[in-house]
């Protein structure tokens, strides 16, 4: 497999995520987005969208980190990111949503850069960030603190962890306040403290810096 993604990516980040989870070996493949190398002709003869991440696997170039993931949870299912019942994987899946609809699309480098272009100073960019965290980690947090057993969901790691660990990190970035978010937060931490995450994080990727 052959993942195209760039180091502060959070989509990319995701799916660094599954895959050592799952155990699966890769090669990665480096777009810069701040040069705009995905834009580039070469790139786009991989992937039409130009977007990041794109997984070339089984003959195929899968695009949009959510349909990668759950790809890799059908084709790879052991072990398993989702929950056995259709109920909870339905819920599991409504907090990856509100990460990958809600948040990720208002804050992505093309909206920011989009809200630069349009004379917002920084002050202004970094509020709209954390409006945007907020909102979508108030949601989050209540589903956490009652469903979850030392991870986002139940007491392994799984497809929300996916989601959750990278939207911090970009909440960190940005200063965004996380102390309403306790429950959330403390799943990220330990999270964060297992291998699989640890290696997929963007300080340790080839392109960092």
């Amino acid at each position: 497999m052959i993942l195209h993604g760039y180091w502060r990516s959070s989509a990319a980040y995701r799916v660094r995520i599954a895959l050592a989870l799952k155990g699966l070996a890769y090669e990665q493949v480096c777009h810069d987005l701040r040069t705009g190398e995905h834009r580039a002709a070469a790139y786009r003869a991989v992937n039409l969208q130009g977007r990041v991440p794109a997984l070339e696997a089984d003959g195929r170039v899968l695009v949009q980190s959510p349909a990668i993931l759950e790809w890799l949870e059908e084709r790879y299912p052991d072990p398993p990111l989702l929950p056995a019942g259709a109920e909870d994987r339905a819920a599991v899946r409504a907090m990856c949503a509100t990460v990958a609809c809600d948040i990720h699309p208002l804050n992505n480098l093309a909206v920011l850069q989009a809200l630069r272009g349009m004379g917002a100073d920084e002050a202004a960019v970094s509020a709209w960030i954390a409006r945007w965290i907020g909102e979508g980690f108030a949601g989050v947090e209540p589903v956490v603190a009652a469903c979850g057993r030392g991870f986002a969901w139940g007491d392994a790691p799984g497809l929300a962890d996916c989601y959750l660990v990278p939207q911090v990190y970009n909440a960190e970035r940005f200063g965004v306040d996380l102390s309403p978010y306790p429950a959330l937060t403390a799943a990220v931490e330990r999270a964060r403290a297992l291998p699989p995450f640890a290696a997929a994080h963007p300080d340790r990727q080839p392109d960092a810096g």
